[in-house]
């Protein structure tokens, strides 16, 4: 299992998940040129080690466990999947 952004983080990018990730496995970061184009963080899923890190810091709670991701987000899944297969 692994973790999803969903909705919640489209516009905010807040960055605090990024920050206390052991494993460096959400982007884009803030110094990086994609961040200003990006319209939300993703979660690399070859990357996440599920230790749940990020969800607490959220501050609009958009980071689930991929199986508790809500119905109406379950694209989400393959948002985040995509990003990283540029």
């Amino acid at each position: 299992m692994t973790y999803v952004i969903a909705e919640p983080c489209i516009g905010t990018k807040d960055a605090a998940c990024v920050e206390v990730c052991p494993v460096d496995c959400i982007h884009p970061k803030k110094d990086s040129p994609e961040h200003a184009a990006a319209t939300m963080l993703y979660i690399d899923p070859d990357s996440c080690i599920d230790c749940g890190a990020c969800v607490p810091v959220c501050p609009v709670q958009a980071i689930f466990p991929e199986d508790e991701l809500p119905d109406n987000w379950k694209q989400y899944t393959e948002i985040n999947a995509k990003y990283f297969q540029k």
